[in-house]
Order: C-alpha cells, then structure tokens, then sequence
C-alpha cells in the first residue's frame, strides 16, 4: 500500500508538473504569435517605406530632369546674351532707341537669368537634403531590418527549441503515463495479492494466537507448578546464572581485529619509513657525513633513529597474537583480552622512544635554523616543526594512557569500572582524530619547509630525493592515521557494547562465567552432534557457490583468456621461426659434414696412391694419415672459431669460411629454396583450415551474441522481479517482527501478570490462613465460655 500511495503522490506530482508545462507553453505560444504579428507589421511597414522611397527616387528623378533641362536653357540664355552683346556693340552708331530696346531685353534676361540660378540652386539644395534623407532613412531601415531579422531568428530557435523540449516533455509525460498505469495495475494485482495473503496471515495470525494462548496456559501452569522463584529479577540472583555465548559478537570482534590489523600495519610501515628517512636526512642535511663529520649531537640522534625498529615492530607483532587470540570459540570482551596488556606494554615503550627522540629533534632543528644559509621563513617553518613534534608526542602519551586504562580489567577485574569503558573509548576515538589532525598538520608544515629549501642554491640531489622519501612516508602517516580514526568511530557503538553478560543484568563478565559458558557451547554442540540426523546427500552449498562463482568469472576472465590465447599465438609464431632457422642450420651443417668426409677420404685416397708403391713405408703412411687427420680437424675448429654471418636475398646464416664457399652458397639457395617452397605449401594449408575454423568461430560467435542478448532481457526481468520478490519478503517480514514483538510483549505482561497473581493469591492464602486461626481460637474462647 506504502508503494500505492508514493505512486499516487509522484502521478500528482507529474500531473501537476504537467499542467505548469502546459501553462508556459500556452504563454509562449502566445508570445510566438504577438511576436509573428510584430514581425508582419514590421514588414508592412517596410513595405510602405519602400513605396514611399520609391516616390522619393521617381521625384529625384523627375528634379534631376528638370534641372537638365534649366541648365539647358540658361545655356541658351547665356549664348542668346553673348550674341546680343555682339548685336548691342556693332549697333551703337544706329541710334538710342535700339540701345535702350536691347538694354530693357537684357535686363529682362537677367532678371530671368538670376531668378533660374536661384531657382536651381533651391533645387539643388533640395535634391541634397532629400539625398541624405534618403540614404539616412535607408541606413535606419536596413539596421532596424537586420535587427528585427535576428529577433526574428532567435525568436524561431527558441520557440524550436521549446516546442522540441515540450514535445519530447510531452513524450515522455506520456510514456511516464503509460507505465505509471501499468504500474498501478500491477499494484492493484499485488494489492489483490496482498488482500488474500493479509487474509491468509490473519488466519495464520489466529491460529498462532490461540496456540500461543495454549502454550501461555501450558507454561503458566508449569511455572506455577515447577518455578518455584524467577531469579532474574534480582541482580544478586542474576549474576549466578551462566551467560549465554554471542556468535555473531565474536565473528564481528574477529572481523574488526582484522581490519585493525591491517591498518596497525601500514601505522607500523608508515612509521618505519618515517624514522629511517629521517635518519638519512640528519646524515645530509646542514651537513652532509660522506664530506665532513656531522655534529655529535646529530650523531646521537641518528643512533637513537637507527633503533626504531626495536620499538616499532613489536606493536605489530603483539596486535597480530591479540587478533589470532580472537577466535569463534573464545570470550572476547576487556576482562578476557589478556594479549592487550601485550599490546599496551609495547605501545608504552614506542611512546618511551618517541619521548626519548624529542630533545634530539628540537635540538637538530635548531641546528638547522643556525645554518647560514637558513632563512627567516626555513625558521618559522622548523619553528612550526617543533610545536608539532610536541603535540605529537604529547598525543601518543595521550593514546598509551587511555590504553592502559582499557588494559586494566584483563589483568584486575575491578580495576574500572564498567559505566566507565564507554567514555574511555569515546576519549580514545577523540585522541586518534587529534593525532591525525597533528601529523596532517606536521605534514603540510614539511611540504612547506621542502619547497623553501629547494630555492636554496646549495641543495643536492641526494637531500631532494631523501627529502620527497620522508614527504611520501607522512603522507602514507597522514592516510593511515585518518583510516585509523575513522575506522574507531565508525566501530565505536561496538566498543561500547557489552556483548556478553546474563539477562537482564548489567555485571561485568568475569573469566569464570566464560570459561562456563564455553564448556556450556562444547556440551551443546556434541549435543547437537548427537542428535543430528544425516541428510540426504545433494550438491553441497560450498560447491555450489564455486560453480557459480566459475560461471559468473568465466564471462569476465574472457577477455584475459583472448589476450593469453594472443600472447600464445605470437610465441608460437616466434618459436616456429627460430625452428626454421636451425632446420636451416642443422641442413647446411650436414651438407659441410658430407663434404668434409668427402674431401678427407680423398686426401686419404691420394696419400694411399702416394705412398703404395713401399710396403715398408705403411707404418709412416699411417702416422701422416693421423697426422693430416688431426689437421683437417684443428683447421675445421679454428674455421669454427672464425665464423662469419653470409647474407643472401632469402635470409641470413652464420657460415665457415672455406675454400669451397661458392658451391656451399649455391647449394644453401637451393636447399632454402625447397626448405621454403614446402613451407609455403604447409602454410597455405593451415591457412585454408584456419580461415574455416575463422568462419565457424564467427557464426559461433553470433550465436553466443543473440543467446548473451536474450540472457541479458531474461536477467534484467528477473532481476526486476526479485527486487520485487524481495520487497515483498521484507514487507511479510516487517509485519512478522512486528507481530512477534506484540506476542513476546504480551507473553511478558501475562507474565508479568502471572506472577502478581500468584503474589495476590499466595497473600489471600496467607489472610485465609489467619482468618482461620483466628476463627478457631474464637470458637475456642466461646467453648470455654
């Protein structure tokens, strides 16, 4: 029903989102459309003053004609006035009354003359104004076009835009729609399941409670009938009574003391680092041992620094015996944990060391402050050093205390008490973060303090190295630390837990009590082993698993197969070729070997034929035979000796040099030749094998693709429908915790109730018990009466 009702509220949820959507898309289609309307009126507007630019150019036009046309004619008015000139001068002897007529017509010109360039120059000035006008109008026009141009193309991308986002919001409302419906039918299924399984479990339900009510009854009257007194209600009582033994406590102490073991670990290899890359640092650095003598207070402390091993490897030895002490088959709480005070002990003198190794380390700090090419921020920095080498050792006397403190009870059990564990490790989670704030700290300071003194124009090598060395050991300080810490309080709820200790009382465990509760477990599990019938044989659970972990890793080691499979194939490949060159050279040496014996039985023929004709002379021609023998063999080893590489166009070979060395280089090509010419043959043949092989592989391969395809869908649901088996399961067993819980609680109060009961009924026998004394002695007392 839970998952119903979060299905209901996210549909809403959607729903609602839904409506929003829809509401912002009728805004912006709105906005599209002003925006359309702005764009046509824009382009009416342009239209118009288009036209009106045209009546513009038409009126220029026209002007400019005219104006054509009034330069023409004052053209014509200016020779007409040159020629009357011409007329006036020649008619001068004529009279006055042509003179006065000419001199009124040329006036009248020039009137007319005057008024034209007037007129013109009114025009021109018009013309100009229209122009720029014109052209400035033009100008607004084109920007304010290409304005609206890009407003127009933005306002199309976004309205794209959002009309992609609300249809593909639409889209997948939908879809979320369509499988919410889906979902909810199936839930009602499962809700129709659920109905008929609550009615199931409602009857179960009612058949446990009346079998619980049987067995309330059945053990009522056995308690009243064989208890004679419930002994945990008191804690004298109580704490007589044996514990019983917590397995998944000492599983859980067992698996929290191996993580602590690997991390006291790194702590132990981490400090070791530390101690030794200082040590090699006060060898080089203010002076450097291999040049001149260091300073004897230097010395001492690198003495001290060389004995660190001494100090720090007993801690992971002692913590390595506590946690193979920790078994299934132990106690382990403070008072049974007799290794811890081990631990401690060793702890105790490593905080001795790191005390004693103080002084030395103010004091070679100081050394270095007083160097002269120290400078004032190298000093502040091993003043920082020094302030942080106290907190740390402050720190570990901090640790060995609260140590101490939690290895008390394993040797004195009423050393501490137990109201007090929790805050002394609640203390000691505190102390653990303060001593990796303190190394982190002191970590940066030396990060700081080594960028300086590379600036130093005196520096080696050698100091760089040793220098990044003791860098990188802090830093593995600084993460092991903080694993440390964050591993205490993580598991800081168990420290604090009492894991054993008898029901419903609170008393410390003490080793008596343990030592009967595993002689209590022994005696159980022979019990059990008595008891326990053997079961059919079937696939073991251990063996199972392994199949299914050589399934499971089969698909993911194929990749580390096909690259073993390539690797393979190469060396074969590089084999096969270092087998052809010495077939090669076992062919050529064989083909030497013939010629040899053939060339010593004809050195052997030719000294028989010399030396035939005296019988006398065999012994002689023997000993020379031997003799030429040992030669040819002494000059065959030191041809050997003086091997030489012969190169030809199909390879290289080492050769002899001989006297022969041309026939043996053409009978080389021709056994190279056919040796080559076989091989190619071989080739092509597994070539042939392996291209089908290649074919089938790859049909193979399809088919293992599909059948991986389908496995992954048919996964994929199942997994689906185990998460919803699971879901299931949690839900039924939530409801049975909760109905058990309800039953243990009424079986305490009846109890409970039980046991006032019989207070009441043991205190009404006992007021029976007087009345009834009391009524025979009144009987009595009358009698006497």
């Amino acid at each position: 029903m839970a998952n119903v009702t979060d299905l209901q509220t996210k549909y809403s949820k959607l729903a609602q989102e839904y409506s929003k959507l829809r509401a912002q898309n009728q805004v912006l289609k709105k906005a599209v459309v002003d925006e359309q309307a702005n764009s046509t009126s824009l382009k009416e507007q342009l239209k118009q003053r288009d036209q009106s630019l045209r009546k513009q150019e038409q009126e220029m036009d026209s002007l400019s004609f005219r104006n054509q046309q009034l330069a023409k004619r004052v053209e014509l008015l200016q020779e007409e006035l040159v020629a009357s000139e011409a007329k006036g001068k020649k008619g001068k002897s004529k009279g006055d009354s042509p003179s006065q007529h000419g001199m009124q017509t040329q006036s009248v010109f020039d009137e007319d003359l005057q008024k034209k360039i007037e007129e013109n120059e009114r025009l021109h000035i018009q013309f100009y104004e229209a122009d720029e006008q014109h052209r400035r109008q033009e100008a607004e026009m084109k920007a304010r076009l290409d304005e609206l141009e890009k407003d127009s193309k933005q306002h199309q991308a976004v309205v794209n835009g959002l009309t992609t986002k609300y249809m593909e919001t639409i889209e997948r409302l939908q879809s979320d729609k369509a499988r919410l419906e889906m979902k909810t039918q199936t839930l009602e299924r499962e809700a129709k399941e659920c109905r008929l399984r609550t009615e199931e479990c409602q009857q179960q339900l009612r058949r446990c409670q009346s079998e619980l009510n049987r067995q309330l009854k059945q053990s009522s009257s056995v308690i009243q009938e064989k208890v004679p007194f419930n002994d945990t209600k008191f804690s004298d009582y109580n704490s007589l009574n044996v514990p019983p033994h917590n397995r998944r406590h000492q599983l859980k102490a067992r698996d929290v003391a191996g993580q602590a073991l690997s991390f006291i670990q790194d702590l132990v290899a981490a400090l070791l680092n530390f101690h030794s890359y200082t040590e090699q640092r006060v060898h080089i650095y203010p002076l450097d041992s291999s040049i001149e003598p260091i300073s004897p207070l230097n010395q001492k402390f690198s003495q001290y620094l060389h004995e660190n091993a001494a100090y720090v490897r007993p801690l992971e030895d002692s913590f390595l015996q506590l946690h193979q002490s920790i078994t299934e088959d132990t106690v382990t709480v403070l008072e049974t944990v007799v290794m811890l005070k081990s631990f401690t002990n060793h702890f105790a003198s490593y905080t001795h060391f790191l005390q004693k190794l103080l002084p030395y380390q103010l004091k070679s700090l100081e050394e270095e402050c007083e160097a002269p090419l120290c400078t004032a921020a190298l000093t502040v920095k091993n003043q920082e050093l020094q302030t942080d080498m106290k907190r740390v050792t402050s720190v570990f006397e901090k640790l060995q205390s609260y140590l101490n403190l939690l290895a008390l009870p394993s040797v004195r059990q009423d050393a501490m008490p137990q109201s007090s564990n929790s805050a002394v490790f609640t203390q000691l989670a505190a102390c653990l973060h303060s001593l990796h704030d303190t190394i982190k700290e002191m970590s940066k300071h030396y990060n700081q303090k080594a960028s300086l003194e590379q600036e130093l124009p005196t520096v080696t090598q050698k100091l760089c190295t040793t220098t990044e060395c003791l860098l990188g050991s802090l830093g593995s300080l600084t993460s092991s630390t903080g694993k440390i810490a964050t591993f205490f309080s993580n598991n800081l709820d168990f420290f604090t837990s009492s894991g054993y200790g008898p029901r419903g009382n609170v008393v410390a465990l003490n080793p008596a009590h343990a030592e009967s509760m595993l002689a209590n477990k022994k005696k159980a599990a022979a019990y059990i082993h008595v008891v326990r019938k053997p079961r059919p044989q079937s696939v073991p659970y251990r063996e199972a698993l392994a199949n299914r972990r050589i399934l499971t890793s089969s698909t993911e080691s194929r990749e580390g197969l096909t690259q073993q499979v390539q690797q393979s194939q190469e060396k074969i490949a590089r084999l096969e070729q270092e087998k052809e060159h010495w077939l090669l050279e076992a062919q050529l040496g064989k083909v030497r070997l013939e010629k040899e014996n053939q060339r010593i039985a004809d050195l052997e023929a030719q000294l028989a034929a010399a030396l035939g004709g005296s019988p006398g002379s065999q012994p002689v021609a023997g000993s020379t035979l031997a003799q030429s023998q040992e030669e040819a063999e002494t000059a065959l080893t030191a041809a050997g000796k003086e091997s030489m590489l012969c190169t030809s166009l199909v390879g290289m070979l080492c050769t002899i040099p001989t006297v022969e060395s041309v026939g043996d280089e053409e009978s080389r090509e021709q056994l190279i030749k056919t040796h080559y010419m076989a091989r190619v043959g071989e080739l092509t043949s597994q070539l042939q094998i392996s291209d089908s092989k290649a074919v089938h592989f790859h049909s193979e391969c399809r088919a293992l693709a599909k059948r991986l395809a389908i496995a992954e869908k048919s996964r994929e649901t199942l997994s689906e429908e185990i998460k919803l088996a699971n879901q299931n399961i949690t839900r039924l067993q939530d409801e049975l915790t909760t109905t058990k819980r309800s039953y243990e609680d009424q079986l305490s109060m009846m109890s409970d109730h039980l046991c006032s009961m019989n207070e009441t009924l043991s205190k009404q026998r006992e007021e029976i018990d007087t009345l009834k004394l009391g009524s025979k002695g009144n009987a009595k007392k009358n009698k006497g009466r």
